[in-house]
């Protein structure tokens, strides 16, 4: 095993160096640090973690609240969380997921126990119940995500509502007056959900902008609730020439009832989803999309919250911008 010694010999510097560079308790000259990072990371130096809780009184885990729900697409929340795990570890943190529906109660354990250095928390609702203990600023703490009023706290998220104003443009460009949109399901929208306001609000603003029609429906994403909200929208907008899709769960349930009721994609219907790569690459028609750049959301708040640990933090909202990808789903009105 690689001892501290070891490392500073390596790194040409005395061992206390080494012990302040792993605790963080003395400011250490950028070259320097730089240096002694460079000798653990190739001589692969593991510090004993309870060693290194005591003597600089961090636990050197960041707590993650990750809330499971069954309304939620879980594969893009842990597509997130996978990326703040592997950025903990490269800065030497730990992850401890918090997966339960204990709001408050879960911040609270944390900040209350020492379990954590710091939080990050996901799901995000616009008047979240969590934010004011947060603004207590007992731990530092991120969101991935963007309540109604973030003043005093620190947001990383996609800018939904451009990804919402991106896809309306896309299809009012190739002629499309009457878009339907399939959301996230019910529940999402009664808890206030952020991401789903945001990309609503965008859509809608977009589309009163350049005089298209729009029509919003909630759906859950099983093969018979999409069944129902599409015909719910074919009867009440007949003329919907276009479907922009916020519900990974939905997709493909939603190409195959197209395909059944003969309607060819892009050909009658044009389709886009606000989703990640793999869910539109992997379609059965390969689909124009706004991605979700869920790896890189969990990288940016794991680094924001490891520069409030090291005293360089900064409150205040970090968007992402959306890119859409134009594939095979959308095309031009029909004539």
């Amino acid at each position: 095993m690689v001892t501290v010694a070891e490392v500073a010999q390596h790194a040409g510097v005395s061992a206390s160096t080494v012990s302040y560079v792993l605790s963080g308790k003395r400011s250490i000259s950028h070259s320097t640090r730089v240096r002694v990072e460079r000798s653990i990371a190739e001589l692969g130096y593991h510090p004993n973690a309870g060693a290194r809780a005591l003597a600089s009184s961090r636990s050197h885990v960041i707590a993650l609240m990750v809330p499971l729900r069954t309304d939620m697409y879980v594969p893009v929340m842990m597509e997130i969380a996978l990326a703040v795990a592997t950025t903990a570890r490269t800065h030497g943190y730990d992850v401890l997921l918090l997966t339960g529906e204990e709001g408050e109660a879960a911040v609270r354990r944390v900040t209350g126990s020492g379990l954590a250095d710091a939080m990050i928390l996901m799901d995000v609702e616009l008047d979240d119940a969590r934010l004011p203990l947060l603004r207590r600023g007992e731990l530092p703490a991120v969101l991935i995500g963007l309540p109604a009023e973030p003043a005093g706290l620190a947001c990383v998220d996609l800018d939904f509502e451009a990804a919402g104003a991106l896809c309306v443009e896309h299809l009012a460009g190739l002629g499309h007056r009457d878009i339907a949109v399939i959301g996230e399901p019910p529940g999402v929208h009664e808890r206030h959900t952020g991401f789903a306001l945001r990309t609503l609000d965008g859509l809608r603003a977009r589309a009163l902008e350049l005089g298209v029609r729009l029509l919003h429906r909630a759906s859950e994403g099983g093969y018979d609730a999409v069944a129902a909200t599409l015909a719910r929208i074919l009867d009440e907008r007949p003329g919907t020439s276009a479907v922009v899709v916020q519900n990974e769960s939905a997709v493909e349930p939603l190409l195959a009832l197209l395909r059944r009721q003969g309607r060819a994609v892009p050909e009658d219907v044009s389709v886009i989803a606000i989703c990640p790569d793999q869910v539109a690459l992997q379609a059965s028609v390969r689909l124009t999309s706004v991605t979700i750049p869920a790896r890189e959301m969990g990288r940016r708040a794991v680094e924001q919250v490891v520069a409030a640990l090291d005293g360089r933090g900064e409150e205040g909202v970090r968007l992402l911008a959306p890119e859409l990808t134009v594939r095979a789903s959308t095309g031009p009105v029909a004539g």
